[in-house]
């Protein structure tokens, strides 16, 4: 009887070293119990990097870029604008990404420049400096639907030299940084970190810390698609891009005036526009209440690749510290009118973008 309880646990310990077995190969292989597809890669230090898509949409995305990769690639492509060889600054990131599972370290600014160097001599085109990369396609669709609307052209009003504005169009940043120039604030990267109002959660946002009022600026353009109370957020703004791919949240604004008094759902906003005010409203089912204890902006950026990922178990929210750090290269001046107590830009922008949404809507 010991010998068959011996020979049983062996079998048992047996079978189980063959179950895990089967399940490693079939992660690698890229099969997964919730029916997407994971495909593991080695970075150059031979660690393995999880790339998730089910075959229609990509179900997952770690947004690891560097501001300073994010501002060489940036520069880079606006200096060549006007060159025989204009490179992409997605293209080279998604390069980059590829390159190295997903990895920005100390040598990434490195590659994008070597990588860029090569584009513009002629050495190299795109396609051959990645046709040996399986996943370049799959970071070069995952950082457009995060960078996709931030760079193109866009007029700009200026001061002209008789003293009377004029227009000029440049290409290069058409986003802005989320808290218009001239205000302070503090942040740091709190990503992931742990929140237990109503239920135990990650942080999928941004928080910048600064005082009550402070201008709220929109980062790209696009339509406002949510606009009141939510008990998390307080009041909060949720502006979509117009390819749908990004969604922006603005929560924690202003008690008892949130908002930019002429937005409404539906209202469609410029880059650079103030849509509402610093406060520290939230985490009440009671509408307009202070319930947060540090006065901050938390935004937050959520990538749509289908509609079923907006709300629900599949939603893709990215960590924006990086982005925020790039993005305040270009920040919104503003000034108070004091009839309305509104904060309104100086400066206004038209943006390709936009008109063509609206004469889309026509």
């Amino acid at each position: 009887m010991k010998k068959v309880k011996w020979g049983i646990r062996v079998e048992l310990v047996l079978l189980a070293a063959l179950i895990c077995a089967c399940l490693g190969k079939a992660l690698r292989n890229g099969e997964r119990t919730d029916g997407s597809l994971v495909y593991r890669e080695a970075d150059e230090s031979g660690e393995a990097v999880e790339v998730s898509v089910d075959g229609d949409f990509i179900k997952w995305v770690d947004f690891n870029i560097t501001s300073e990769a994010l501002g060489k690639a940036y520069e880079l492509d606006v200096a060549s604008y006007q060159e025989e060889v204009h490179v992409d600054w997605i293209e080279l990131l998604a390069y980059v990404g590829a390159k190295n599972g997903g990895k920005f370290g100390k040598n990434s600014v490195s590659q994008i420049q070597e990588a860029a160097e090569q584009l513009q001599s002629g050495e190299a085109t795109i396609e051959k400096l990645t046709k040996d990369m399986e996943y370049y396609d799959y970071y070069y669709e995952a950082y457009s639907a995060v960078l996709g609307g931030m760079v193109g052209e866009f007029s700009m009003e200026a001061d002209g030299d008789t003293g009377e504005s004029e227009w000029k169009t440049y290409y290069g940043l058409k986003a802005f940084s989320p808290i218009a120039k001239g205000f302070e604030y503090s942040h740091y990267d709190d990503f992931g970190s742990s929140r237990s109002y109503g239920y135990a959660r990650p942080h999928l946002g941004h928080d910048m810390m600064g005082q009550i009022g402070t201008p709220i600026i929109a980062i790209e353009s696009g339509y406002v698609e949510a606009l009141g109370w939510n008990q998390y957020g307080g009041w909060r703004i949720g502006i979509r891009s117009f390819d749908g791919k990004r969604y922006y949240y603005y929560a924690h604004m202003r008690q008892n005036f949130p908002y930019n008094k002429s937005l409404k759902e539906g209202s469609v906003v410029t880059a650079g526009d103030v849509i509402g005010y610093m406060g520290h409203t939230g985490y009440s089912t009671t509408e307009n209440v202070n319930n947060i204890e540090v006065v901050h902006l938390h935004w937050g950026l959520q990538l749509i690749f289908d509609e079923s990922q907006k709300e629900g178990n599949n939603e893709i929210w990215i960590d924006c510290y990086e982005l925020t750090k790039f993005l305040y290269r270009n920040r919104s001046e503003t000034i108070k009118e004091e009839a309305t107590k509104e904060w309104h830009r100086i400066h206004e922008m038209k943006d390709p973008a936009v008109e063509a949404f609206q004469k889309s809507a026509r």
